[in-house]
């Protein structure tokens, strides 16, 4: 890996959203990552990924006859990817697990390495068949070979690393393999730990106390992904139990969250942690050539109307409708998107809870809205949700749809297709929220709690609406959810809707407004860019100023 100058980084993740044809991603913390792998190619920045190969993926996941979702698991056929001919070995609860290591750079992507266990059904299988599944220990035995693994794989492929970059917790037992190869050279573990501190960036992306994930030591021990360290030097590392998140602070040199909001709400979580790393913010960009539909960003550039662009991007969506749910969608109806993971906090279904305004808006065809989304297989809150969101389409037939099974595909349809992007999650709960990014750049109108990304984006009623800007303004409500939701439809009624039927001109103009605020500032390549000047340069330089001691 050639540096150009720049430090080189090898970044890890459990998750990659690279392609719709590479099923070994679940949301927005995956396809971020993909979108950074193409970045950096598009930067000519030195930069590898690894993470795994889930043979099964995720979820498929399907709607039965009573609105319910159900999973199914297919096992994939990677024949696309390169066989690097290259294992490596990890230990795995008393067993030797060999994985091999695939590679593809064919997405637009610098080379991303993936490591496999083998088919589902064979001995080790099923430590990298499906992400996110499983029990307890199936998660350890992945993230086993996710870092360790990672680690060995980029020797055992001459790839030589300054920058180890986790993308959340999972990855941070390859802290330890760094540590251990550093104590065979005859440091002491003080010593190691603190050498290996300045090889380590660490981004923590949950901004919720009990979704950041603990393991008791025993177990740890147990499935052996200690990698030679004793109970002492993990609680250390990591408490008793031991944090992923904790470990990943106290083992990296500089942490990250992934917006303003979302660091402060950071630093507040883990202000208790002695020994912890300071956490600056780098908010998140997206991949604009994979998300930004050519015919909005040419009409954009070109100072062009784009009304027309937009409308042909949207008649794609509607079209995609059709085909896979038989309904015929107008497209001179305000047509509302909302697609995310299937979560509560999340409020997929907020804008359902006043019947009496939503009936209004859709009898009277003012309103339709798309919905799409997966829960969590052992979900059942999420579940619900999008069993909600079903049946809102089948007591709306002609004005709500819900599709299933969301992934790239419907993602893009959506970011592009629809006029607005509903936003609500319950505030702090939301790190970033990289779709709303993706559909500014397209000029599909967010209109969003101030939360996430948002804190930092879309001007009130000049290219998106908030509804923090009118709640103040509004009686008092005994909740949030009951503000957000008020709201929300005084700002549908009110101003949403008689823009978008009455004053053409104004709402081309704040689509205009949220491309150009979104263009930059919201883009992979500022994202990237930050990485290296704030964490990458100084975590290299303090590493050069160590050797220069020694």
């Amino acid at each position: 890996m050639q540096n150009h100058g720049k430090p080189r980084v090898a970044y890890f993740s459990m998750e990659f959203g690279l392609d719709e044809s590479l099923h070994i991603y679940c949301g927005g913390l995956g396809i971020l990552a993909g979108d950074y792998l193409k970045t950096a190619k598009d930067q000519g920045f030195p930069v590898v990924g690894l993470g795994i190969l889930w043979r099964q993926d995720y979820t498929n996941q399907y709607v039965g006859e009573d609105g319910w979702p159900y999973d199914t698991y297919k096992t994939y056929d990677f024949d696309f990817l390169e066989d690097t001919g290259v294992t490596v070995n990890v230990r795995v609860r008393g067993e030797n697990v060999i994985c091999k290591i695939w590679k593809t750079d064919q997405f637009g992507n610098v080379p991303l390495y993936l490591l496999d266990a083998g088919l589902p059904d064979t001995a080790h299988g099923w430590m990298t068949s499906k992400l996110y599944g499983g029990v307890e220990q199936d998660r350890l035995a992945n993230e086993i070979i996710l870092g360790i693994g990672g680690v060995r794989a980029l020797r055992a492929l001459g790839i030589e690393v300054d920058i180890y970059h986790f993308n959340e917790g999972h990855a941070v037992f390859a802290g330890f393999e760094l540590i251990k190869e550093k104590m065979a050279l005859g440091m002491d573990f003080e010593q190691a730990f603190q050498m290996s501190k300045k090889e380590i960036i660490f981004t923590t992306h949950t901004p919720v106390l009990a979704g950041n994930e603990i393991h008791k030591i025993g177990l740890i021990q147990y499935m052996e992904a200690n990698d030679g360290l004793n109970p002492d030097l993990l609680q250390r590392i990591g408490d008793e139990p031991f944090g992923m998140t904790i470990a990943g602070l106290r083992m990296a040199f500089l942490a990250n969250g992934v917006s303003e909001l979302h660091t402060a709400t950071a630093n507040r979580m883990w202000e208790h942690v002695p020994g912890r790393t300071e956490i600056i913010s780098i908010t998140n960009g997206v991949h604009a050539p994979t998300w930004q539909d050519s015919r909005i960003r040419n009409a954009y550039k070109d100072n062009q109307d784009l009304w027309q662009p937009h409308q042909k991007a949207k008649q794609d969506l509607l079209n995609y409708v059709k085909e896979k749910t038989g309904k015929d969608l107008n497209p001179d109806i305000l047509t509302i998107g909302f697609a995310r993971r299937a979560a509560p906090y999340k409020r997929g279904e907020l804008i359902f809870r006043n019947a009496d305004a939503i009936d209004s808006l859709l009898n009277d065809n003012k309103l339709q809205l798309i919905f799409s989304g997966k829960a969590h297989p052992n979900d059942g809150p999420g579940k619900q949700i999008v069993q909600k969101l079903v049946q809102m389409s089948v007591k709306y037939p002609n004005n709500v749809v819900f599709l299933e099974n969301y992934d790239m595909i419907i993602g893009k349809l959506l970011v592009s297709g629809c006029d607005i992007w509903l936003n609500n999650p319950k505030r702090p709960l939301e790190a970033s929220g990289t779709s709303g990014m993706k559909a500014a750049m397209n000029g599909v109108l967010n209109l969003s709690v101030v939360d996430g990304w948002v804190a930092e984006g879309p001007t009130h009623e000049v290219s998106g609406w908030l509804l923090d800007e009118v709640s103040k303004s509004l009686p008092e409500k005994e909740t949030e959810d009951e503000r957000d939701l008020q709201a929300l439809y005084h700002l549908l009624y009110h101003s949403i809707i008689p823009t978008y039927y009455d004053d053409r001109k104004r709402w081309i103009e704040m689509m205009r407004a949220s491309i150009e605020m979104a263009e930059h500032q919201f883009s992979g390549k500022r994202m990237i860019e930050d990485y290296y000047q704030k964490l990458y340069e100084p975590a290299l330089q303090a590493q050069k100023e160590s050797l220069a001691i020694l």
